[in-house]
């Protein structure tokens, strides 16, 4: 690769050139990354009254907002589900 003097000079070059033409794909592995966090998509819902402020409480007393909490029941009640249709 080039050792560039100036940040000018190395702009000329990319205008001129493509990081293509210096990817080697025989030796190109797959990235793996884990701490990459889910993409999270907003979703309305109505509910009752009486089903969020029990969900406020619940929260409270874990010490967790009360959306997250709404989430983990929702990824319980989904895990559950696919259990349950994978045994009959």
């Amino acid at each position: 690769m080039n050792n560039f003097k100036t940040e000018d000079e190395e702009r000329d070059f990319w205008k001129n050139n493509s990081p293509l033409d210096f990817f080697d794909t025989e030796s190109a592995k797959q990235g793996i990354f884990p701490n990459l966090k889910p993409t999270l998509k907003s979703v309305s819902i109505r509910l009752p009254q009486s089903m969020i402020d029990d969900l406020k409480i619940l929260a409270n007393k874990r010490d967790i907002p009360y959306q997250s909490l709404a989430k983990m029941y929702l990824s319980w009640g989904i895990q559950s589900e696919r259990k349950n249709s994978k045994l009959t």
